[in-house]
C-alpha cells in the first residue's frame, strides 16, 4: 500500500570525484510530459519520512543511488508553491512546501535512470548552472560545490 504524500520535497545533488580530483555533477533531463528540463533528483516525501529518509528514497527511485552513500544535508532551501507539485492535497491553508537539498556521493556508483527522466549528464560546476532549470537546484548546487571545495575545519 502506498504511503500518503507528506507536505514537503526534497532535493538531490549527485555528485563524485574523479581521480584527477575534478568535481562532477549529474544533471537529469525529465521526460517531455513533465517539462523536458535539467534538474537534480527531486520528489515529494512520504507520510512518516524525514527528509533524509526521502531523499534516500527517491535517490534510489529515480537515479539509482544507493541508500548507503554518504548524503549531505545542505542549508539550502526553498518553499514551492503547492499548485506547482500536486494541487491543495493537504487542504487550502497549506500554500507552499519545504524543500530540503542533500548532496549524494557517487564516486563508485553509476547512475539508474527511472521512467521519469530521458537522459543525464555528468558535468561541471559551471555546465550544471548553465543547463539546470530551477534557481533551488542552482542555489543547492552552489552550496554543495562550495562544501566539496572548501571542506569545513574543526575549530
Amino acid at each position: 500500500m502506498k504511503r500518503k504524500r507528506a507536505p514537503f520535497q526534497i532535493l538531490v545533488v549527485p555528485f563524485k570525484q574523479e581521480s584527477s580530483g575534478q568535481l562532477l555533477y549529474a544533471v537529469l533531463r525529465r521526460d517531455a510530459e513533465t517539462g523536458g528540463y535539467w534538474q537534480f533528483v527531486a520528489g515529494g516525501g512520504e507520510e512518516g519520512e524525514k527528509p533524509l529518509e526521502a531523499a534516500k528514497r527517491e535517490g534510489e527511485e529515480e537515479a539509482g543511488i544507493d541508500p548507503a552513500s554518504e548524503y549531505i544535508p545542505l542549508d539550502s532551501m526553498t518553499t514551492i508553491p503547492v499548485v506547482n507539485i500536486c494541487g491543495f492535497r493537504w487542504g487550502q491553508r497549506t500554500l507552499v512546501v519545504p524543500e530540503y537539498s542533500f548532496g549524494a556521493n557517487m564516486t563508485a556508483q553509476n547512475i539508474r535512470l527511472s521512467r521519469e527522466h530521458t537522459e543525464y549528464r555528468w558535468v561541471t560546476f559551471d555546465t550544471a548552472q548553465k543547463l539546470l532549470q530551477w534557481d533551488s537546484n542552482k542555489s543547492a548546487l552552489w552550496e554543495l560545490h562550495y562544501r566539496l571545495q572548501r571542506p569545513q575545519r574543526a575549530g
